[in-house]
């Protein structure tokens, strides 16, 4: 499972039941290079970028985008050096004006008891955050004061809206919503009514759900065209196995999500052993709208092939106490190894299926426990 920032210890994202199980062994060679972190993010670097002034184009997005730090700078040092420049402002103004030097009982000012800049810088600040203590005031004597009154009122009424617009859209991004959204650490193929299937385990931990929720996963391999082109992070998408035809889930509880493996699935020539050569990358996308703001989130994950288990399946995390549906996230990454043929599906297929003489022995061992359990009742 994926822990997300010590939301659930460590111990839950381990396969307790499978550690024991031997697995196995191939040769071990050089891991690749993620696409897609377990965290989510993107293991992308832009480089090169020539343009660099169609960011300053949507000015908005790139201070959102920006780190915590440098938007608390840009935010102190867009206020200190407006208060500084109408501060000049208003200094010159009343230097013009002949305020600075002018005591007399009869001579109006433009703005009572500016005698220095500090006083001017101090009358910015008021006018800009409106707070007004009423030591200083603007008079009728001049037009100019009165016009740049009002534009500070406007520009700093500007610089309120875009800096705590921005502010409020850092805190309110829809990773965050995500941190609660999580994944199983592993992903198993197993048989799943006499298919072979690629299955997943997705879970939310706030009882305040995820509308219209969609999961969307792709394979990302290196593919050579027929022509000789290389294609080194080529996305093909797949499918999941769902009635309704659509990829929407009721994500209330968590759900093993499935994808069936056919002749359309990326993984049909695969085999438990070439599963472990292959350099392939499954990548899961979980969206939908959060329930509480509206916001649409979006949480990522991905799985290699030496993070595939072969012929294991996810254990039950819910059952049902004193008349509700309790869900037991510590076995929420737990899986138990169970009979898989370990062939691929194509070769699987070829060979007419699975034997119904193993699907009746899986059904019979279903039966048994239920047995024992109606021979201890009865005994005395």
């Amino acid at each position: 499972m994926l822990s997300r920032k010590g939301f659930l210890p460590e111990d839950y994202v381990l396969t307790r039941l499978a550690e024991d199980v031997l697995q196995p062994k191939y040769k071990a060679k050089q891991r690749k290079a993620r696409f897609v972190g377990k965290n989510g993010s993107c293991n992308v670097a832009h480089t090169n970028i020539r343009e660099q002034g169609r960011f300053l184009q949507d000015v908005f997005t790139t201070l959102v985008d920006l780190k915590w730090l440098h938007t608390l700078i840009i935010f102190t040092m867009s206020f200190l050096c407006s208060w500084l420049l109408f501060g000049m402002i208003w200094w010159l103004l009343a230097f013009a004006h002949g305020d600075l030097d002018q005591n007399g009982d009869d001579f109006v000012p433009c703005v009572t008891s500016i005698h220095s800049f500090s006083s001017a810088f101090l009358f910015s600040i008021e006018v800009q955050v409106t707070i007004g203590f009423g030591g200083r005031m603007v008079t009728e004597e001049c037009v100019s004061a009165i016009i740049m009154l009002i534009v500070q009122n406007i520009v700093g009424l500007v610089i309120n809206a875009i800096m705590l617009g921005c502010i409020f859209m850092k805190t309110a991004q829809a990773n965050r919503r995500a941190e609660t959204l999580i994944f199983s650490k592993h992903a198993v193929i197993a048989v799943r009514n006499g298919k072979l299937c690629f299955m997943i385990r997705i879970g939310d931990l706030r009882k305040s759900m995820i509308i219209s929720a969609a999961v969307r996963m792709q394979v990302v391999r290196r593919t050579t065209t027929q022509e000789g082109e290389v294609i080194p992070l080529d996305q093909i998408d797949i499918q999941m196995d769902n009635p309704v035809g659509t990829n929407g889930v009721f994500l209330v509880s968590p759900l093993i999500i499935c994808h069936v493996i056919d002749k359309s699935s990326p993984m049909y020539q695969l085999s438990a052993e070439s599963l472990q050569q292959e350099d392939i990358e499954v990548i899961v996308i979980l969206e939908g709208v959060v329930e509480t703001t509206g916001i649409t989130t979006q949480a990522r994950t991905s799985y290699l092939s030496d993070e595939i288990l072969w012929g294991q399946r996810f254990v039950p995390t819910v059952t049902e106490e004193d008349g509700m549906y309790a869900v037991d996230y510590s076995k929420f990454g737990n899986t138990v190894k169970v009979s898989t043929p370990s062939c691929s599906a194509r070769q699987l297929e070829q060979e007419g299926g699975l034997p119904p003489l193993k699907r009746q022995e899986a059904s019979v061992r279903r039966r048994r426990p239920s047995l024992k359990l109606k021979q201890l009742s009865i005994s005395p």
